[in-house]
This record gives structure tokens, C-alpha cells and sequence, in this order.
């Protein structure tokens, strides 16, 4: 079929997405006030169209935001603000995901006077719904730019190494799991589990085989600096500037995270060797990062010129699949109410402390433990929620994409989905190359069975809505869907 019969159109575009204003930052239990910018955050877009002389065959849009997850009211806000703008775009062809920065806005909603009462006002914040708007009519207008933009191209794809995720889950010797925590315990047994230094890359090129953009896919959250109070971009900052550097100013990068539930940036061992070396070099952990995913694409880049696609069959499926939900117990439920009521208990303690001292206001990040311990209360009181649930459906809907570009899958996925889940997807596809993307919608852990069975934050009632069983449910229907797209 000759290139005038079929042919690949590709449409990039970049927002900032950094608010002006002072915000909550979502990814630890205490609030955080955003005090000042460290780097901006981004929404980055790419479009790709399949023609077939002069007709349109499908579509696919796929959206990476600076964000720790995406929420239902975020994807609801930019598909309805882009059927607005653009009646050509169909909303649900639109797949955002988070690249899981820590130091980025909240967007749930119900994180505001509905949780924390005059509280919240104390904060003097933007709330959640209003930088929702605000940053869905930027993702909005930066999805039609990269739909009005697009024009004729090719892809091309490698698969690269890039040392960054680390499985963050250590085992004792009598079998029980700790994130994080010091691995100089005597108890100390081995890491929980496998990790992945796959660097899926795919290149967009200009018909004069100009590079304009590429994705990057890997297994690690962006969370380096995920304790911090300055809103930022993590690694993905440092790394951009690395990539533009290397291949031109007006690069475009969008990064995904593949499963990575129980993976993250940081070393649980042999930390003062990784710490000594890093000082020696005169470098950061965002630092060495971006070094190494720019050095990871510079070993494969001869490979991306020299095989470039430019009529790769375009597919594109969403299907919303209902898993098992985690079986919550009655056990479960009593003990996280126990729990819970220790932490409800310290928060009505420090709100009487913060009403008899007004003062304690006017003292830096005075919010913190108050609203850590709220927050710890709601998180555990969400187990009888969930037990509640269950008694009515013992499913949990899912929304999952997956589109064939060539020889190549991507296959979505909204929650923090264990690694073990997207080695599975990866073993069993039909596809050479599988860029799995993880928290393409709201999160919650999904973890494997052994770590349901070993414990710890990530694996416990509280973190999870589906279980292990559900995990596997939706590797197995992730696999079916994309090998369907190779038998059509």
C-alpha cells in the first residue's frame, strides 16, 4: 500500500499546568502548602491518526500530566472541555496518565472543606476543584493544538536500559514485608521483589526525518523529592532538559510509568555507597536519573533513525472491565477501626490544641500533624467502606485502553499496579514491545499475592480496592485485548 493510500498523521503539544497560586500538594498522608515553585509542571500531548486515503481509520491521544494520579473529575473535566472545543475529537479516545510526582497538585475534589472543615480555610490554598479547571482547560486547549497540528510522520521504537525504579519492599526472615524502613535490621531477609531497568522508547519523525518527539516508558514513579514542599516535576525535568539538550530545544517527551506499584527512585540498601558516589560525581538522584534515561536512549538513537515506520497500522479498543474486589473480612474491618480510632483520637487532640493557641497558626507548617492524623483516620476507616461495597458488588469497573501503533502496544491501567502484573502482560503479548501505563486514572495499590500475604503500606485493606485475584484478572484481559489487535 503506497504512502498516498495510508499514512501515519502525528500532532505534539506541551501546557504548563503550574498553578499561581499556593496549593495542597498530593503524595504523603499531612498536607503540604506548596512554598514556591521548583520546577514547572506539564501536561505534554500526542495525537496520532490513522488515514486511509483521505479517511480517518482511528485515533488515539495519549496525555502525560506532572501529576500523582488522575482522578475521575480531572479526565471527566478535559474529555468534556475538548468535545467543546474540538467536535472532531472523540473524548474517549483520550488516555491520560500520571507520571506519579509527589510535589504536584491535588485533584481529588473531597480533599477540601469536606474533609478538613474551617480547616481548610486556615490554609488559604487553591482549592482541588478550582485547579482542576484551571488545569483542564490548559490540557484541553494543548490536546486540540496537537490535533490541529498533526501531519504526516513515521514511528520508529527500541527497547533501552535505564537503572532508576527499585523494588522499595524488603522481607524479614520470619516472612513479614516493610516499605521502605532501615535494611540494617537483623531481621533483615532479602528485597520482596523483581525489578525492571527496560527503557521502551518510541520516536515520532517528520517526513524530512526530523526527530519532534518521543515516549518514554519505564517502571519507576516519578518520586525522588516526593517529601518536598516546592510543586515540581521530579526527574522528568531534569530529564527533558537532558533530552532537549542532546536532540533540540523543541523536543517533545512524554513520559509514562509502567507497573511500579512496588518499585520507586530510592535505594533501601548500600544507601551511604549510593550517597558518597553521588557527592563525588558532584550530582543529585534527579540528576543521575536523567543521566541515565538520556544515556539509555543515546545507545539505542542509530537503531530508532535507521528503522522508521511510516504506514503502521493504528488500533484503538477501551473496554471497561469489572474485577474482583480484595475480600475484606470482618478481622480486617475491626482492626482497622481500631486503628483508626487512635488517629481520630490525636487529631481531635491537636484541633483542641489549635483552638485554645490560635498562635500555633502563625507557626510554620503548623498543619501537619493535625491533618496527618485526620487523614490517617480516613484512610483506615475506608476498609469498612470497602467491606461495605463488597455486600452490594463484588466487582470494581475499570477503565482500560489499548492501541496497537505498529509493532507496538499500549495498554493502560488506574491503579499502582504491582510489577509482577506488567511482566506477566509483557511475557504472554503478541506485541514486540509493550508500553504498559500505569495510573491512567485515580491509583490504589494493586498488589501480587505475596505481598498481601507479607503486609505492609501498599499491600494492607486500607491501600487496596482490588486484590491480587483482580490483578490477574486484568493482566489476563489486558493480554487478550492486545493479541486481538494482532489477529484482526
Amino acid at each position: 500500500m503506497s504512502s498516498e493510500e495510508r499514512a501515519l498523521r502525528i500532532g505534539w503539544a506541551q501546557t504548563d499546568i503550574t498553578p499561581d497560586r499556593p496549593v495542597m500538594l498530593r503524595g504523603q498522608f499531612h498536607v503540604r502548602v506548596s512554598e514556591g515553585v521548583r520546577d514547572p509542571i506539564t501536561a505534554t500531548a500526542l495525537v496520532l491518526e490513522s488515514v486511509h486515503n483521505g479517511r480517518t481509520l482511528d485515533t488515539a491521544v495519549l496525555v502525560s500530566c506532572d501529576v500523582v494520579s488522575i482522578s475521575e473529575e480531572l479526565l471527566g473535566t478535559v474529555r468534556r472541555e475538548v468535545a467543546a472545543r474540538e467536535s472532531a475529537i472523540d473524548p474517549n479516545k483520550i488516555i491520560m496518565n500520571a507520571t506519579h510526582t509527589h510535589t504536584a497538585p491535588e485533584i481529588h475534589p473531597g480533599v477540601s472543606e469536606a474533609m478538613f472543615g474551617p480547616l481548610f480555610y486556615d490554609l488559604q490554598v487553591m482549592a482541588p476543584r478550582e485547579y482542576i479547571d484551571f488545569a483542564a482547560r490548559r490540557i484541553a486547549d494543548c490536546v486540540v493544538a496537537a490535533w490541529r497540528r498533526r501531519a504526516p510522520g513515521g514511528i520508529s521504537y527500541a527497547l533501552g536500559r535505564a537503572v532508576v525504579g527499585r523494588n522499595r519492599r524488603w522481607t524479614s526472615f520470619d516472612g513479614v514485608s516493610t516499605m521502605y524502613g532501615n535494611t540494617d535490621d537483623p531481621r533483615f531477609s532479602h528485597i520482596e521483589g523483581y525489578e525492571d531497568h527496560a527503557l521502551h522508547i518510541l520516536c515520532t519523525w517528520s517526513p524530512r526525518r526530523e526527530l519532534t518527539g518521543m515516549v518514554l516508558n519505564l517502571a519507576c514513579p516519578a518520586q525522588v523529592s516526593e517529601s518536598e514542599y516546592k510543586i515540581s516535576a521530579d526527574f522528568w525535568h531534569e530529564t527533558r532538559t537532558r533530552l532537549r539538550e542532546a536532540y533540540g530545544g523543541q523536543l517533545f517527551v512524554l513520559p509514562q510509568c509502567s507497573p511500579a506499584g512496588d518499585q520507586s527512585p530510592h535505594h533501601i540498601f548500600r544507601k551511604r555507597a549510593e550517597e558518597r558516589m553521588l557527592k563525588l560525581r558532584g550530582m543529585t538522584r534527579r540528576d543521575d536519573i536523567a543521566d541515565e534515561i538520556a544515556n539509555g536512549v543515546a545507545r539505542v538513537m542509530p537503531v530508532l533513525r535507521e528503522h522508521i515506520d511510516w504506514e503502521p497500522p493504528l488500533r484503538h479498543v477501551a473496554e471497561t472491565i469489572r474485577l474482583s474486589r480484595r475480600a475484606i473480612t470482618a478481622e480486617d474491618v475491626a482492626a482497622a477501626l481500631a486503628e483508626a480510632k487512635q488517629w481520630r483520637e490525636k487529631y481531635e487532640r491537636h484541633l483542641r490544641e489549635l483552638e485554645e493557641n490560635p498562635a500555633k497558626k502563625k507557626e510554620p507548617r503548623w498543619y501537619v500533624p493535625v491533618t496527618q492524623a485526620l487523614r490517617r483516620a480516613l484512610h483506615l476507616e475506608r476498609v469498612a467502606e470497602r467491606y461495605e461495597a463488597q455486600q452490594k458488588d463484588p466487582t470494581y469497573p475499570v477503565e482500560v485502553h489499548v492501541v496497537r501503533l505498529g509493532d507496538v502496544a499500549f495498554a493502560t491501567n488506574p491503579f499502582e499496579y504491582y510489577l509482577d502484573f506488567g511482566i506477566q502482560i509483557q511475557a504472554r503479548s503478541r506485541a514486540v514491545q509493550c508500553f504498559l501505563i500505569q495510573l491512567a486514572g485515580p491509583g490504589t495499590y494493586l498488589p501480587t499475592a505475596r505481598a498481601m500475604a507479607q503486609g505492609a503500606y501498599g499491600a494492607a485493606p486500607a491501600s487496596t480496592a482490588v486484590g491480587a485475584q483482580g490483578g490477574v484478572e486484568l493482566a489476563n484481559r489486558t493480554v487478550e485485548l492486545i493479541n486481538s489487535l494482532w489477529e484482526e
